[in-house]
């Protein structure tokens, strides 16, 4: 502040004609420009798409302002790559990867699973391969050369689909931490906003309120009804806001994608209790699919199959690609029958085999 207040002093001294000084007659300006050209940092595209399981190259590249070349720095300081997942709110960065010279270091889940792509001298972009449904998100990519820095952030898109879910405890039982437990335990993440926001824009309906993975409570509405937030009120994902995450309690939305597998439904002589379908996939060499894996089949692979089968949790489903009479006859969907009581001999089986 002391130095601020010098060089304002000496400004105003400066400003009136000293009659006795011909070389103050005339008002000077003094141009403060730091060295060299700007550093640049641009993505190439905004959005990526990739799913489960594939390799995506996230576009990053560092160029200088006004530089006749493309040339990766001015060579007086080294260059330094940051990688770091945003949160949904922006104001958290986890770390993904850093590199500066020969130095490379890779983070958490990212654990060899991620290297930049240097395919020129100013390339950054970050290659991740076998994509987890987590990696789903926002990414900046940071370059620091000395004193000069610039960002440039990339979504990555996951093809996939959303699915609510509750327990057999029944509607409004899982608090936020369980929600996140229940949709690991179907092969899922909890979805996000965007994720829920664009499975609505897609015909997805469900008129009970569930979690999503920035703590929030929506749910989407593409038909209004009255118990539904009202007959007359314009379709839309509803929002109940953020909610105390340990004691306040809803269902959950669902994400999950592409599969490294096998799934199929059981042919089997006899109907079977929940114990003896978890037998039955076994003695085939696999074991009883979870929600997540009905949900992808269906949606990503067309899957098609009118028969009632147990899955993991417990529950019965049955997916729908063709509607049909008898068989879910107004529209494409997995078919919920409920929670049976396991002992109850009624039922076939879907299993799932992992590809190694």
């Amino acid at each position: 502040m002391k130095t601020l207040l010098f060089l304002v002093l000496i400004s105003a001294c400066g400003a009136e004609p000293h009659p006795g000084n011909s070389s103050l007659e005339h008002e000077r300006i003094v141009h403060i420009q730091e060295n060299g050209p700007r550093l640049l940092v641009v993505a190439e595209q905004a959005k990526i798409f990739s799913h489960r399981g594939g390799n995506v190259t996230l576009p990053c590249k560092f160029y200088h302002e006004h530089s006749s070349s493309a040339a990766a720095g001015s060579g007086t300081h080294k260059i330094r790559v940051k990688w770091t997942k945003l949160t949904y709110d922006y104001l958290k960065e986890v770390d993904v990867f850093v590199a500066m010279g020969h130095h490379r270091k890779s983070y958490g889940g990212y654990q060899g699973r991620v290297f930049l792509r240097e395919s020129s001298e100013n390339d950054a972009s970050l290659v991740i391969i076998n994509i987890r449904l987590e990696d789903y998100g926002r990414y900046k990519c940071e370059v620091i050369e000395g004193l000069e820095d610039d960002t440039a952030v990339v979504t990555l898109n996951l093809e996939g689909v959303v699915f609510p879910y509750s327990p057999r405890l029944g509607r409004y039982n899982l608090n936020f931490h369980e929600a996140q437990r229940a949709c690991a335990e179907q092969d899922a993440v909890m979805a996000s906003f965007d994720q829920l926001y664009d499975a609505w824009r897609s015909g997805l309906d469900w008129c009970n309120a569930g979690w999503l993975s920035d703590g929030s409570v929506q749910y989407p509405i593409t038909k209004p009804r009255e118990p539904c937030g009202g007959r007359n009120t314009v379709p839309g994902v509803r929002n109940y806001g953020f909610w105390d995450k340990d004691k306040s309690r809803y269902d959950v939305f669902c994400f999950t994608s592409n599969f490294n597998g096998r799934f199929y439904y059981l042919i089997h002589p006899t109907k079977l209790t929940y114990d003896e379908a978890v037998q039955a996939c076994l003695k085939d060499g696999s074991q009883i699919a979870k929600v997540g894996q009905i949900f992808a089949a269906w949606k990503l692979l067309g899957y098609d199959r009118c028969d009632a089968g147990w899955l993991a949790d417990g529950s019965v489903r049955y997916p729908i690609s063709r509607p049909r009479k008898r068989c879910s006859p107004s529209e494409a969907a997995v078919r919920f029958v409920g929670f049976p009581d396991k002992k109850h001999k009624l039922y076939g089986v879907y299993c799932f085999r992992a590809y190694n």
